[in-house]
């Protein structure tokens, strides 16, 4: 028991390290906010991505860079940044959408993701595996032990569940 608790500690003082914010700032990392970061304030904190990739979605010009291997954040195995949002005030080509980070073993587990974000507001199940939901805009996926994370992925904040 003692040996986990000290993980659990390493574990949230590495997130620190890594930017995690506190769980009443809404779900950004790494200095990117999607619906608030541009497409050249991730080019400046994390310079040129791995792979670009254009297309269209729903009629609109999007780009997904990667950014992989030595590109990758520290911690990281890949983060995928998706560029292109449709706000109030019309269609944003360079404003972040969404972006995904796939970290390496043990940076984000049960611990560090509930000490950065909290108590998430949804809890389900994709293929036997937890996903944790906040409305601040962000999804963990974990893997079958439910304890490390295999994806997080960052939205702006999400409306409210419709009252039934």
């Amino acid at each position: 028991m003692g040996r986990r608790v000290a993980l659990a500690w390493l574990g949230f003082a590495l997130a620190l390290s890594l930017g995690v914010p506190s769980a009443v700032v809404a779900a950004d990392w790494g200095a990117i906010s999607p619906g608030a970061s541009t497409i050249e304030t991730v080019r400046e904190r994390y310079g040129a991505p791995s792979r670009e990739t254009r297309q269209k979605l729903e009629g609109y010009d999007t780009i997904q860079w990667v950014y992989e291997g030595a590109r990758a954040p520290a911690g990281m195995k890949r983060m995928i940044v998706e560029f292109g949002l449709l706000t109030p005030g019309g269609y944003r080509p360079n404003l972040v959408r969404t972006f995904t980070l796939e970290p390496k073993p043990r940076i984000f587990d049960y611990v560090a993701v509930m000490s950065g974000w909290g108590i998430p507001d949804g809890v389900a199940e994709s293929e036997g595996r937890k996903v944790y939901f906040y409305q601040r805009g962000l999804l963990v996926y974990f893997d079958q032990s439910g304890d490390d994370t295999v994806s997080m992925v960052f939205s702006p904040p999400q409306p409210e569940p419709a009252a039934k």
